[in-house]
């Protein structure tokens, strides 16, 4: 594996990722709308492709029709199973706009959804048919961080087939906009119904996961991250590779900067490194099942890596 990792800049790019994100709300909205609910809201999850971002097949009627954000083209794509396509450019407009459009697109396909049109899992939200203070779009930066997501996806997949256990796909969450692996213990957790429906449904059982993201709330720099629900004893500190990552106490997670990946001598080393050192802790702390749940291959030799 061999990808191209570019140069990501938050300070740069900060207005563009803020109004992608609510672009790609908007269209993942549409596919929680029409999907079928799976565990951990898999199903409203998003594919990074070969042109940019894939969403699940969503069925309509006796038609199904997916949705592409074409990052080489910058154009928003609605493929219908009866031959229909639609079109829209991606280029600086604001979310209200945004909105607008993709409605009349889909409109003009007999395609009526309903939605909720208030963003989730930001701070102070506006509301889709209002926003018109996020309205930027730049297509050097966002083809940056979709190539990035390219070269790592390998990785992550790769450390994925390591584990035979319940795990998620390596897919794209627009709530919380980051690309994200997870894997399950086999036992339930604790039920916490003071956080909501939404963290039940996500962490209703004991999870590692694993992820990237361009950097949001006390971390303004695109990082890796890995965190335990529950987390449990010693996690905080525990010997993790490589040494430019951390544990951030205020998230309760590793962070990873996507910088020290980027430019470390072997990117996919040092990632894969990250990946298997947070998860030899945080299974070994919790008492995982790790003969059951893992490769005999790659079980062999992972506690001793890890130490």
């Amino acid at each position: 594996m061999s990808g191209e990792w570019p140069e990501l800049s938050f300070e740069v790019w900060a207005d563009t990722y803020a109004t992608l994100h609510m672009w790609t709300q908007i269209v993942g909205k549409v596919c929680l709308a029409l999907t079928p609910r799976s565990n951990h809201y898999w199903n409203i999850a998003f594919q990074v492709g070969a042109s940019g971002l894939i969403t699940p097949v969503m069925p309509y009627g006796d038609r199904s029709f997916s949705v592409i954000f074409n990052f080489l083209e910058d154009n928003l794509e609605i493929h219908c199973s009866d031959g229909g396509l639609r079109r829209l450019k991606l280029e600086p407009m604001s979310v209200a706009t945004f909105y607008r459009r993709f409605k009349v697109e889909l409109r003009s396909m007999g395609i009526e959804v309903k939605i909720w049109p208030m963003p989730v899992e930001i701070p102070n939200p506006i509301r889709f048919t209002d926003d018109e203070m996020h309205a930027s779009y730049n297509d050097d930066q966002v083809r940056a961080w979709w190539r990035a997501m390219l070269a790592m996806k390998p990785v992550m997949e790769e450390f994925r087939c390591e584990f035979v256990g319940k795990c998620s796909p390596v897919h794209f969450f627009w709530g919380s906009f980051d690309l994200a692996v997870t894997r399950f213990s086999g036992h339930r957790a604790p039920p916490k119904p003071e956080m909501g429906d939404m963290y039940a449904e996500a962490y209703s059982h004991e999870v590692i996961s694993h992820g990237f993201w361009p950097g949001s709330g006390p971390v303004h720099e695109a990082a890796f991250y890995a965190y335990a629900v529950p987390e449990p004893a010693g996690f905080a500190t525990a010997s993790i590779e490589p040494s430019a990552a951390y544990y951030h106490s205020e998230l309760h997670e590793y962070i990873l900067p996507y910088e020290a990946v980027r430019t470390a001598s072997s990117p996919e080393a040092t990632l894969l490194a990250f990946l298997r050192t947070t998860y030899n802790a945080g299974a070994d702390l919790g008492n995982w099942d790790r003969k059951e749940l893992e490769r005999w291959r790659w079980a062999r030799t992972s506690k001793s890596e890890a130490s």
